[in-house]
């Protein structure tokens, strides 16, 4: 796949009017051309990995309970203006996370 300004890219010209068919008809047929190809391409295969279907399916390391408690006294914080974020700590986390995918040693 290419990628590049869009403007750079040709312009399709419409599918030419034979006699006894009208604009729309042509168009119309364009239109079901494209509707018959985008099916084609909709009915591609793709086979996810365990890791990838873990992902997707939000259950790795995820027990999936949260503290609604504690969800909604930092969404009072927010909207009272009193949340205060700890840059360190975030930074350390985004560290130690891109230390584990990266495989590097983690401190």
């Amino acid at each position: 796949m290419k990628i590049g300004n869009p403007n750079d890219k040709p312009v399709a010209a419409p599918a030419p009017v034979t006699s006894g068919q009208t604009a729309a008809t042509a168009a119309g047929k364009t239109q079901t051309a494209a509707k018959q190809e985008a099916a084609a391409e909709a009915s591609t295969q793709v086979a996810l990995s365990s890791a990838a279907t873990q992902l997707m399916s939000g259950t790795e390391g995820v027990s999936g309970d949260f503290d609604t408690e504690k969800v909604a006294r930092i969404a009072q914080a927010i909207a009272d203006g009193k949340f205060e974020v700890n840059a360190g700590a975030i930074a350390d986390k985004l560290l130690a996370n891109a230390r584990e995918v990266l495989g590097g040693p983690s401190h």
